[in-house]
């Protein structure tokens, strides 16, 4: 097994942006760590910065606090410079960053055999519900109540599973059959030290190309139908739901808010409202917001005004995360952050960590959390079951 820094960017459409290798590397839990971080960028300029960055780094963001039970004990912030960066296109490669040499093809073509292989090792995962489903109804009551009573709009209230115990000997091999039942275009392999995340996301938080930034948040899900009749009534019905399409159309505003703070004047713009899009375990409803930046802004600025993102939280946004903590029974930390990649010319991509299983090696500790968008049209069982939807395949399929 391969112990040094690897992340793989997978679109699931041919191409994929593939690094590895020992390189500086940032990692940070304290009061500094954006400032720290920037400066880390800005040493690092010119090159290819992979990282991640945990939800919980809302705490200096908006000084607030995390005090719940934490398995994962993920960092709030991890940025490094890999040795070597491959483009992958098909069959095609390219080194981007660092050489084609014995020790960057020897890995190459390990993950491209990995990549390739379908014959995956069996995992005997035991997750358990760190909430109960009584307690979770309970819990959707309670903010429903705050909603009713006009503290906040919409919340975004999430429940974790979690293995205890886990030997994840082929974390590569636990990755590509993730991949294998998700198929999502913001998928993602990262290992660094104890840390592993194994991501099947289908969201995109924020990308930013020259003076352009986008963000494509997704508030809305139903389940695949068993036949293309079934499939597409099911995708009808989503793009009609009342409740859905309200849950998407706040979260929207919610985006337009963030990026008004560092846009250009009168460059916010709604590029596409309630879209329907189809992933191999759900159909999503995904909007798209756009506007344009001075070029000379800074990543963590960005990050500040944007951060966490709104799909993972609520409206308003300080209060909804002030309630998440207070209802939820688990520290998110990497759930519901972004994992992404800044190019040398400081053009940056970075997804949403949601159908994830996230690992720490020391602790022997696997987690795989789910959440729901809660609002006054919300019904709890409701709520349970859409949770289920997004994650039984997944903790079912990594066992079978």
């Amino acid at each position: 097994m391969y112990t040094f820094p690897i992340a793989y960017l997978n679109t699931n459409n041919g191409s994929g942006l593939l690094a590895f290798g020992e390189g500086n590397t940032f990692i940070s839990n304290t009061d500094n760590s954006l400032k720290d971080l920037q400066a880390f960028l800005d040493k690092s300029k010119g090159l290819y910065i992979f990282g991640f960055v945990s939800y919980d780094l809302k705490n200096q963001i908006e000084k607030l606090q995390s005090n719940n039970p934490d398995g994962l004990s993920f960092p709030d912030v991890c940025f490094w410079v890999p040795k070597y960066v491959v483009e992958l296109k098909n069959e095609d490669f390219k080194f981007v960053q660092g050489e084609k040499c014995t020790e960057s093809f020897e890995f190459l073509n390990y993950f491209l055999e990995e990549e390739t292989d379908q014959n995956f090792h069996t995992n005997h995962f035991e997750f358990k519900p760190r909430i109960d489903k009584e307690t979770y109804l309970k819990q959707v009551a309670k903010l429903k109540n705050h909603i009713q009573l006009g503290n906040i709009y919409e919340v975004n209230f999430c429940q974790e599973y979690y293995a205890e115990n886990v030997e994840l000997d082929y974390a590569l091999d636990a990755y590509f059959k993730l991949n294998s039942i998700t198929k999502a275009p913001f998928s993602t392999f990262f290992q660094m030290n104890e840390f592993t995340a194994l991501c099947g996301s289908p969201e995109r938080f924020l990308k930013k190309t020259g003076s352009k930034l986008i963000s494509e948040p997704i508030k809305g899900t139903s389940k695949r139908g068993k036949t293309k009749e079934e499939d597409a009534l099911l995708k009808q019905k989503l793009y009609e739901n009342p409740k859905e399409r309200a849950e998407n159309i706040m979260i929207v505003d919610l985006v337009r808010n963030d990026l008004s703070k560092i846009a250009k004047s009168d460059s916010v713009h709604v590029d596409e409202l309630c879209g329907i899009y189809s992933f191999e375990t759900v159909h999503q409803m995904i909007s798209t917001i756009s506007c344009e930046v001075d070029e000379t802004i800074r990543f963590t600025e960005i990050l500040k005004a944007t951060f966490p993102m709104a799909s993972m939280t609520g409206v308003p946004k300080i209060r909804a995360m002030e309630l998440i903590d207070e209802h939820e029974n688990f520290k998110r930390g990497l759930y519901s952050g972004t994992i992404g990649y800044i190019k040398p010319n400081g053009d940056f991509d970075f997804n949403v960590v949601i159908r994830s299983l996230l690992y720490n090696r020391e602790k022997k500790y696997l987690s795989c959390s789910v959440g729901s968008a809660i609002t006054d049209l919300s019904v709890a069982e409701d709520e349970y079951e859409e949770c289920l939807v997004k994650v039984k395949r997944i903790m079912d399929g990594m066992n079978e």
